[in-house]
């Protein structure tokens, strides 16, 4: 049941992909969204600090201010009528901001995160990875070229039998519920043998739910998961992925796995993961 939604807000004056699309998930399941703006601390070189006047700092620091009420007013405007919302204005670091999302997430059914954009400075990057690896709770991360609000016409999960794939696809059973038809990907390395039924108990278990499902084995050879995964997605016209969030911890540094990593750069529709 997803009845309480968060948002990380965008403080760019362009538009705020992840914002519409939560609204559009609340929208769809009746939900609250609350969307959190982080006013971040200035990022002084140290070999600067001392050679910075503390006037410029504060300077720099009413500006964050701004853009994050800004983006948070912005948020409140564009929100349809009827729709239960909130806004959070918080101050932090920009590891700092990222730490307390994951924290915050865990307080709600999902959180909802854009897509780094290339060659644009930000901490998106340390924001995706807390809400996936801190929170405990699934994530959509939506693509900085997002258009569309949340469609549920063809969803693609996919599944390698791992815990954090049946642990998407728990989380997911409120969007699957909704989905109009749905392919279970399995990425393979070779040919199944003829006795093989990778897949199927999965298809099993969710056409128990009375979803409509088939089950995919795609052959790989020479690819990568992510663009497998993505060029399927393309080809079949699908419009939201469900999948796990791998990665291993590195003193207590989450390192993204080589799936997930591709994914988040590549990604064409909007994803989501849970760890």
């Amino acid at each position: 049941m997803i009845k309480d939604v968060v948002v990380a807000l965008s403080l760019a004056e362009s538009r705020d992909v992840a914002a519409d699309y939560a609204v559009s998930v609340a929208t769809a399941f009746d939900a609250h969204v609350t969307g959190v703006a982080f006013a971040y601390e200035p990022v002084m070189p140290g070999t600067l600090m001392g050679d910075v006047p503390a006037g410029l700092i504060e300077s720099s620091r009413i500006q964050s201010r701004d853009a994050a009420a800004a983006a948070a007013e912005r948020f409140e405007k564009a929100a349809p009528p009827g729709i239960s919302l909130e806004t959070r204005v918080m101050d932090a670091t920009v590891v700092g901001g990222a730490d307390l999302f994951g924290r915050i997430a865990r307080r709600f059914d999902l959180s909802v995160v854009s897509q780094s954009e290339p060659d644009r400075a930000s901490g998106q990057d340390l924001i995706i990875e807390a809400a996936l690896f801190q929170s405990g709770r699934p994530v959509i991360i939506v693509p900085y070229t997002q258009r569309a609000g949340l469609s549920l016409q063809r969803v693609l999960v996919g599944w390698d039998a791992s815990r954090t794939a049946a642990r998407a696809i728990g989380d997911a059973m409120p969007f699957l519920s909704r989905a109009e038809a749905i392919d279970i990907m399995i990425v393979a390395t070779d040919r199944a043998k003829e006795d093989e039924i990778t897949g199927a108990d999965i298809g099993h278990h969710l056409a128990r739910h009375r979803l409509n499902v088939d089950v995919k084995r795609v052959v790989a050879r020479d690819t990568d998961v992510a663009n497998t995964i993505l060029s399927y997605a393309a080809d079949s016209s699908a419009d939201f992925l469900v999948m796990g969030g791998y990665g291993h911890s590195r003193l207590r540094e989450f390192v993204l796995g080589g799936a997930t990593r591709g994914i988040l750069a590549s990604m064409t529709i909007p994803v989501m993961m849970s760890h």
